[in-house]
């Protein structure tokens, strides 16, 4: 049994998930390779996009798959930081934003 939930020789496995669902997985691959293409965002600007909503939603595959991605599309360290905060800021102000509907609802409870 592995010591840890998450094993980084996991991420190779990846493209195996079309054998468990052949058409769907296809699909998908098919629509992430697109969505990563250049177009109004370049590839390295989506790099970064992935880094950020990598760390937000916790994936530690997509942060090691976007780390080394953006390593070799020339992203540096501080852009790669700050990335991550522009994530971290958003995902705080999505949490803190919910506040207004406990604020309501104490408002109209304590009524």
């Amino acid at each position: 049994m592995a010591s840890e939930y998450y094993n980084p020789a996991d991420l190779r496995k990846f493209g195996k998930i079309t054998e468990w669902s052949e058409a769907l997985g296809e699909k998908f691959f098919d629509y992430y390779g697109k969505v990563f293409e250049e177009g109004a965002l370049s590839a390295r600007e989506k790099s970064l996009i992935a880094l950020a909503v990598a760390h937000v939603v916790k994936c530690p595959y997509c942060i090691d798959a976007y780390t080394k991605d953006g390593l070799e599309r020339g992203i540096t360290k501080e852009e790669m930081m700050e990335a991550v905060h522009a994530g971290a800021a958003i995902e705080s102000g999505a949490t803190l934003v919910h506040g207004v509907q406990m604020m309501n609802k104490y408002e109209k409870l304590s009524m």
